[in-house]
């Protein structure tokens, strides 16, 4: 046990780049992080971390103990709790999840960790695809047609239904189309998940296949926030799940068009290292997530 709790320290140390806020986080003198570390290095004959005055980093020996580390830690947790499957959860939980997405989760939060008081979420909230291996983290929410590679497991948890946005200040000064071919008096605000890739039109799904219907738009953004906020000014639709807008659009700051033409609903999966299941924390996390976002099959 001495050896896993050692093996945890230096997780924390690896990912916060610092002994103190290691040692602070763990309730434990930063001393004592440092013997810890220093008492792997000696036993496993390298150097896992280098050391300066003003930061700490991961070596790449360090990177490849870090990725191990993190599954045998993981494997030992699921093994002390496999049968106190209705015991409180402890411990980490790193995850991420869309920008977006987050804000819904963590206004209900609350009432999650007040079920689990011994859980400690570290919650990433980003659009970019982080790397689930090498940034530590245990399950991250994806949205969207992406798959893992196969390094990488995920679970399908749902669909988001697809909705059609402008603001009523555009519809006012462009007015409200009535069918496809109309589209091409209206701008299409345009979503990139990197910049300077070929930009998309206005997606709909007809029963078999998604079609595209191509649209001018002069304003490309590459995050949700952006995305949204560029309708919100008026500036051209949007395509996004309604469970992002459903509040703007009963306080009526946007307006939903062409309901008839939607896209095809998007998955939602949680993607989590391959190689291992989900740990018990992820499990309920993952089952608390369908509910609170209200995912269809």
């Amino acid at each position: 046990m001495e050896q896993i709790e050692a093996m945890k320290i230096f997780m924390r140390v690896a990912e916060l780049r610092s002994f103190t806020q290691a040692a602070e986080s763990l309730s434990l003198p930063k001393a004592n992080a440092s013997v810890a570390v220093a008492q792997l290095e000696s036993k496993l004959g390298t150097r896992l971390l280098n050391r300066t005055t003003r930061r700490v980093s991961v070596t790449p020996d360090g990177q490849m103990f870090y990725e191990r580390c993190r599954v045998l830690v993981a494997d030992m947790d699921d093994l002390e709790n496999m049968f106190a499957e209705v015991g409180e959860l402890r411990g980490r939980l790193r995850v991420d999840m869309p920008l977006k997405l987050s804000r819904k989760v963590i206004a209900r939060l609350g009432e999650f960790l007040e079920r689990h008081p011994q859980l400690e979420l570290e919650l990433s909230t980003t659009d970019r695809m982080v790397d689930v291996v090498a940034e530590g983290f245990d399950c991250v929410l994806r949205v969207g047609g992406w798959r893992p590679g196969s390094d990488l497991n995920y679970k399908e948890l749902g669909t988001f239904a697809m909705v059609n946005c402008a603001s009523p200040a555009y519809l006012e000064r462009y007015g409200i189309p009535k069918n496809l071919d109309e589209l091409k008096d209206h701008h299409l605000i345009h979503y990139l998940t990197s910049m300077g890739e070929r930009t998309s039109g206005f997606e709909y799904w007809d029963g078999k296949r998604n079609r595209e219907v191509p649209m001018k738009g002069n304003i490309a953004v590459n995050n949700s926030d952006a995305y949204q906020t560029a309708c919100l000014a008026g500036l051209g639709f949007i395509q996004v799940p309604w469970t992002g807008v459903d509040e703007l659009v009963n306080e009526g700051q946007l307006k939903t068009v062409l309901p008839e033409y939607t896209a095809k609903p998007m998955p939602v999966r949680l993607v989590y290292p391959g190689g291992r299941r989900l740990t018990r924390r992820a499990r309920v996390f993952r089952d608390w997530l369908v509910k609170t976002l209200g995912l269809t099959d």
